[in-house]
């Protein structure tokens, strides 16, 4: 090859490069684009999450069910509210006993452990719950201090009765997040158990779904779970409160059953009247 094939070969190739790295560089800002419009989405959804909450809890039920938690116990990433792993739980205790549920989700997006001791412990102590699930802990992460965490979980496990049923912290993909999240889920697992508290693997339930959990369950905002991923979040809570709602409300006969669910709403899209006293 001489010198001009040299140089026109070595431009092509160049070009080659630099259009590849264009195409590359359009295809990340549009990623970031992307993410950024379903932060947008997700960050209106916190009201419509909230208000739907709301009315489910003045839905009367056989069963009360409260939720400890922050943005994840809300739903924020999943198609409805009622999606979520505490929607999903619910569903779960309805069809397990065949009894009605109503649900007092106490959670609040962004809530620290923190933020629930101020703001959600207060409100569960109004509460005569049949069923507990606590997750809370996740948004402590970022600015992790251990000694912080291990006084706000350890007053959260002190207003618990002994058989709510809490999850350790979420897998975090990232090498630094989960340092933290390491020593955060060995804090939380000694604070409950020196209170006598069941904790259930979320960390284990999300880590075995693999990089396919990192690329399927997550919303727009690649933070969130979607509807997929809540389903992972509640398969590690089902067992423990399953054994712990069949054994507190054993199955009513089908008749029973079916007289009981048509008699009670079970979705709050038209709630009924709040009951008096609240339960």
């Amino acid at each position: 090859m001489n010198t001009t094939g040299r140089v026109v070969t070595a431009v092509g190739v160049a070009g080659a490069i630099a259009g590849g790295a264009a195409y590359a560089w359009s295809r990340v800002q549009q990623k970031r684009a992307a993410v950024a419009a379903g932060k947008v989405k997700l960050n209106e959804s916190l009201p419509v999450n909230s208000k739907w909450w709301r009315d489910a809890a003045k839905v009367e039920g056989e069963i009360l069910y409260v939720a400890i938690g922050d943005s994840a116990a809300q739903g924020i990433g999943a198609s409805q509210p009622k999606n979520s792993y505490v929607g999903v739980i619910a569903d779960h205790l309805r069809s397990a006993t065949g009894r009605t549920v109503r649900t007092v989700n106490l959670s609040v997006s962004g809530a620290t452990v923190a933020l629930a001791v101020a703001d959600q412990l207060p409100r569960f102590e109004t509460l005569q719950p049949d069923i507990v699930t606590v997750s809370i802990g996740a948004n402590d992460i970022g600015a992790f201090d251990p000694a912080t965490f291990r006084e706000g979980i350890r007053r959260v496990f002190a207003a618990l009765p002994r058989d709510a049923v809490v999850a350790d912290l979420p897998y975090f993909y990232l090498p630094w997040n989960e340092k933290k999240v390491a020593v955060a889920n060995g804090i939380l697992r000694e604070e409950a158990a020196n209170a006598g508290l069941t904790v259930v693997s979320l960390h284990a339930a999300m880590k075995q779904q693999g990089l396919r959990g990192a690329f399927t369950q997550f919303a727009e905002d690649l933070f969130h779970p979607n509807d997929h991923g809540y389903r992972v979040w509640a398969s590690a809570f089902l067992p423990a409160v399953t054994r712990l709602a069949v054994a507190k409300f054993p199955r009513r006969p089908a008749t029973a059953a079916a007289a009981s669910v048509t008699a009670s709403s079970s979705a709050p899209d038209a709630p009924a009247p709040s009951p008096t006293p609240a339960r």
